[in-house]
């Protein structure tokens, strides 16, 4: 069980707050939320973490927490230091060369 902080989001109409609610428990792997706390299993389906990472996104969450969910399974994407989220949830840490795509120099 995995504890993910969601204090501090600004909602623009109580729609909006609804939805936030509503989104996450339609997540496979919600269990419950727990006043501005999600809590959620410690082991996500890829879809499942993609949508977690879309909310996240979406309400402007703290996304570093979602780091946990890294595995060796999964960081080929998740870990990839092209998609939109990685700087957000890895912060500046070195990104794997290995994972990375080689690109021809444009001169």
């Amino acid at each position: 069980m995995v504890h993910l902080d969601c204090s501090g989001v600004w909602f623009g109409s109580q729609l909006d707050e609804k939805h936030l609610f509503q989104w996450a428990a339609e997540i496979p792997g919600f269990l419950r939320w727990e006043q501005d706390t999600l809590v959620i299993r410690s082991q996500l389906s890829e879809a499942s973490l993609r949508d977690l990472l879309s909310l996240f996104s979406r309400y402007e969450i703290p996304m570093a927490q979602l780091a946990q969910f890294r595995t060796p399974k999964n960081e080929h994407w998740f870990a990839a230091p092209h998609m939109y989220w990685h700087k957000r949830v890895f912060g500046s840490e070195k990104p794997n060369r290995a994972l990375q795509r080689t690109a021809p120099s444009v001169r």
